[in-house]
């Protein structure tokens, strides 16, 4: 397996990483599409980060800023290639990118039934916060 690469995405790669997304991500969200992506990245184009493998997308995490907190999304890696420190490389690209910002504490979106998922986060050293819940509205 050749070296992993974490860069950030760019918005010609857009169809390619919601292809990605539907093939590795757990789950899909109101914004997976070419607009929501494409507008996550003209407005912030260092919030998208990828993980590369012999110029193929390997895995991927959104590293949102508000100037505020910290909120990461959208962490998938290649079925064929979990386990392989992917994940963990991403999620050390995201907190340095936190910490630069000036970031203090980071939280996941991270789906009840996703059991693999939280095994991830959890070996990542998050937890879940039993007392809060996600209450939310579409606005389209």
């Amino acid at each position: 397996m050749g070296h992993i690469e974490i860069r950030t995405a760019s918005i010609v790669e857009v169809p390619d990483l919601l292809a990605f997304w539907a093939r590795s991500a757990e789950g899909t969200s109101i914004t997976d599409d070419t607009d929501g992506v494409t507008r996550l990245l003209v407005r912030d184009p260092e919030a998208l980060l990828v993980a590369e493998r012999d110029g193929s997308i390997v895995g991927t995490v959104i590293a949102g800023y508000d100037g505020w907190r910290c909120h990461l999304y959208r962490l998938a890696v290649d079925p064929d290639q979990r386990r392989q420190g992917i994940a963990a490389a991403l999620l050390a690209a995201a907190h340095d990118r936190f910490v630069a910002l000036g970031g203090r504490r980071a939280d996941a979106m991270v789906l009840d039934h996703n059991e693999p998922g939280q095994h991830a986060w959890s070996a990542a050293g998050y937890h879940a916060e039993e007392q809060w819940s996600r209450w939310v509205r579409p606005l389209v």
